[in-house]
């Protein structure tokens, strides 16, 4: 009933508890007991009496009709989640009785989203994307080189398709919108048999965020609505899916060695100097692309280094 209860306030609009209750069915002391359920998700709402209740901002739920109309590859399975820890987490814990299946999950809030590096992704109810895919390819885990830089493309082609300009790619899977970051990318995998592994890859992509909501973030962000106001969420998230489907197909397929190029075109720190650090490793150098492997070529006082991907930050030298 929660669901529904937030779908008639999704407006933003006053509605009286009589009008809620009639909608759904209960009385009007139901409707405030469930109104009270929206505290626990984080979501702000006001509560005038003559006038009802209203969100403090309209919000437009996940729907997995309007996300299936958007699909030109089919998937097998498709879930919405209104609240949950990590959607990682959550489709990773199912995903042995899923093997060989292509299953996305969405939530309209994570609890405990997680990025790169053990960071906090936040993630406020029905504002953002926080979907989660899985896989199965062939090989080990250790095959799977590249996919991550995939991902990152299959992004920055989803949002060019919904019209967005000033893409970038930042290795090893961020993708930058007008040089803030935009979108992070999770991929957590399992060796299921020795022919074939499973990989969740999680994204977070800003779709809209508060100055109460960014106060949390460390770094300069974007959000797709700052630059398209009446960008749908919906839409977003089924150009993302499947794009995200298409491309794991051409992985499979090639792997990451035909996108070198269309990497380092659209990499936002190439040719420029960085400093790479992680644990107590430190180091300045100029970016010169990426490998077929996906793995970072730093050119450095010692030579051109070959950096694989891990626990590392990258950023520009000031």
């Amino acid at each position: 009933m929660l669901s529904q209860l937030l779908a008639l306030l999704s407006d933003g609009r006053f509605h009286s508890g009589d009008d809620l209750g009639e909608a759904l069915g209960v009385s009007r002391a139901a409707v405030w007991k469930h109104m009270k359920k929206l505290d626990d998700l984080d979501i702000p709402y006001s509560s005038v009496k003559g006038k009802g209740y209203r969100l403090h901002d309209a919000i437009e739920l996940l729907d997995a009709e309007r996300i299936g109309a958007e699909l030109t590859h089919s998937i097998d399975c498709l879930d919405i989640l209104l609240d949950v820890d990590s959607t990682n987490s959550w489709l990773f814990e199912r995903a042995p009785d899923h093997l060989g299946k292509r299953y996305a999950v969405l939530a309209e809030k994570q609890n405990q989203g997680r990025g790169r590096r053990g960071r906090q992704w936040v993630s406020p109810f029905g504002k953002n994307i926080y979907l989660s895919f899985l896989v199965t390819l062939p090989g080990s885990l250790q095959d799977q080189e590249g996919l991550s830089l995939m991902v990152a493309i299959a992004v920055e082609r989803a949002l060019t398709k919904l019209g967005l300009a000033g893409i970038g790619l930042k290795w090893p899977n961020d993708v930058y919108l007008d040089g803030k970051k935009v979108a992070g990318i999770l991929l957590e995998g399992r060796q299921t048999q020795p022919d074939f592994c499973q990989i969740v890859v999680g994204i977070g992509l800003n779709v809209m965020l508060s100055e109460r909501d960014a106060e949390r973030i460390d770094q300069p962000w974007a959000a797709l609505r700052q630059y398209q106001p009446q960008v749908s969420r919906n839409r977003i998230a089924g150009v993302l899916i499947d794009q995200l489907n298409s491309m794991v197909d051409d992985f499979k397929r090639d792997g990451f060695e035909p996108w070198v190029k269309y990497w380092a075109d659209r990499d936002v720190f190439y040719r420029r100097e960085v400093l790479l650090s992680g644990g107590n490793e430190h180091r300045v150098g100029v970016v010169k692309g990426v490998n077929r492997k996906g793995e970072l070529l730093l050119q450095t006082e010692r030579g051109m280094e070959v950096v694989v991907a891990g626990e590392l930050s990258v950023r520009p030298v000031d």
